[in-house]
């Protein structure tokens, strides 16, 4: 370990920062975010540094460095365009034993400034010892972008029962897992980014009114359609917090490589024509884990209210009195036709999309009519094996033989492969298709020559072999 990593606490610390310019003024800020009592010399100062003395916030000292600035300092920041002075800032802090950061220049440095995450009082700190500190910013980025906003104020709510907690919970282990749930708990994140105090305080009775041993719910997160990028921050995080995952075929291995690590898995895949699991058990596993006490994360592919029989699941939670809530997940209509090169909607083409499912049946039971209608886009789900039917129907009801439709296999994956052609062809063309597809009919699939990104197989359907 080349720094020990430590937080000071410099509320009312006085410090020293040597350097008027725009690096310095970048460290003042965060000394002042700190609470320090900061003295600021340099020759000549940017604007900043003379309205935050003119607030009272700092003192300034014109002039040259010299040793005794340092007297009385806890730590010091050397921030100058003058490398000899910085160089001496550092000797003399040294011989004071004072802590000094040169900056940019890590050989001259007994602490440095980490990248910093602030969600105070939840403080993260990110440092590469100054080797790359652009790799330590770049991480940064993704640490923010995964840690909620609100992070803070649930630290702060829960700093706030500390000594209830003790005192209602004699067993310690009922007392970490009533802080597991407090702080995993997203309504109640919710409820306080939200500014709802008297609904924080209320889901905060239930955790305490709740024995810790008995306590369930199930969370219905949208994997997205098989790139873990589109997987959204929350959906994340709700996998992180599980303890059982129920998930079938359509959440990628990617996706499933997210999951917290110790948390159990239960595979409930369907396949065309096969099911596993009957909807019927699964719904019953849900219940039976969450009656358990169990944080489960019931993952489905794509979104769970979109042909995901999501609603079905949660009739079921709702019936047995099981918590539940839903984290929506990018359909696989969108992130197929957008790994595709093929907008849903184009003012041009489409100004309207229809989601299908594929179950199409003979019975009349879609109406094939509207469906039919120009300048509008159809998706259709699980459709490859009625697309003779789909074909069949809407031409028929007088759609276009010509109309350009695309069979999007595997997609959003690197094993993404689309087949382009007509409706007339569209039969012969799902026979060269294989399962999970999506097929998309209307104009707009003739913008994908042109809009095509994704650096996907693109496959020409070869009709004579099928015909």
């Amino acid at each position: 370990m080349d720094y020990l990593p430590i937080f000071c606490q410099l509320q009312h610390k006085a410090c020293l920062l040597v350097g008027g310019g725009e690096v310095a003024e970048r460290k003042a800020r965060l000394l002042l975010d700190a609470g320090a009592a900061l003295t600021v010399n340099a020759s000549q100062f940017n604007p900043q540094f003379r309205q935050w003395a003119t607030e009272g916030r700092l003192t300034l000292v014109v002039g040259e460095f010299n040793a005794d600035l340092l007297v009385g300092k806890w730590l010091a920041i050397a921030a100058t365009d003058r490398v000899e002075v910085n160089a001496l800032v550092y000797q003399c802090a040294n011989q004071q034993r004072v802590f000094c950061n040169v900056v940019d220049d890590p050989k001259r440095a007994s602490f440095i400034m980490p990248s910093i995450i602030d969600r105070s009082p939840i403080m993260v700190a990110v440092s590469s010892g100054g080797k790359a500190p652009v790799l330590a910013r770049l991480l940064r980025e993704k640490l923010e972008a995964m840690l909620p906003q609100h992070l803070g104020r649930l630290a702060h709510w829960g700093g706030a029962l500390r000594q209830r907690v003790k005192q209602h919970f004699a067993d310690p282990a009922d007392r970490r897992r009533f802080w597991e749930r407090l702080f995993s708990h997203h309504r109640l994140a919710q409820s306080l980014a939200n500014n709802d105090a008297a609904l924080a305080a209320q889901q905060t009775e239930e955790l305490f009114d709740t024995p810790q041993r008995a306590r369930g719910e199930v969370v219905l997160v949208g994997a997205g359609p098989g790139d873990a990028g589109l997987l959204t921050l929350k959906g994340l995080q709700q996998m992180q917090q599980a303890d059982v995952v129920v998930y079938d075929r359509l959440v990628s291995d990617e996706v499933m490589a997210l999951v917290r690590r110790d948390a159990e898995r239960i595979f409930v895949g369907k396949r065309a024509g096969q099911h596993c699991v009957p909807q019927e058990q699964i719904n019953r596993i849900l219940l039976e884990q969450a009656q358990r006490g169990k944080r489960v994360v019931r993952l489905k592919g794509g979104d769970p209210f979109i042909f995901g029989r999501g609603g079905e699941e949660l009739e079921t939670l709702a019936d047995g009195g099981i918590p539940f809530s839903v984290v929506p997940g990018i359909t696989a209509a969108s992130g197929c036709s957008a790994y595709s090169g093929i907008p849903l909607t184009h003012r041009d083409h489409a100004q309207s999309v229809r989601l299908v499912t594929g179950h199409a049946k003979a019975d009349g039971g879609l109406d094939w009519a509207t469906l039919a209608a120009d300048r509008q886009t159809l998706v259709f789900y699980m459709g490859l094996t009625q697309a003779a039917e789909i074909q069949c129907q809407l031409q028929a009801h007088g759609m276009a033989a010509t109309t350009p439709v695309a069979l999007v296999e595997n997609g959003t994956s690197c094993r993404q492969r689309v087949i382009e052609g007509e409706l007339a062809q569209l039969a012969l063309l799902a026979q060269q298709a294989a399962s999970p597809s999506l097929i998309i009919v209307g104009s707009v699939v003739s913008l994908r020559s042109k809009l095509n990104w994704f650096a996907s197989h693109s496959a020409a359907p070869d009709l004579a072999k099928m015909a």
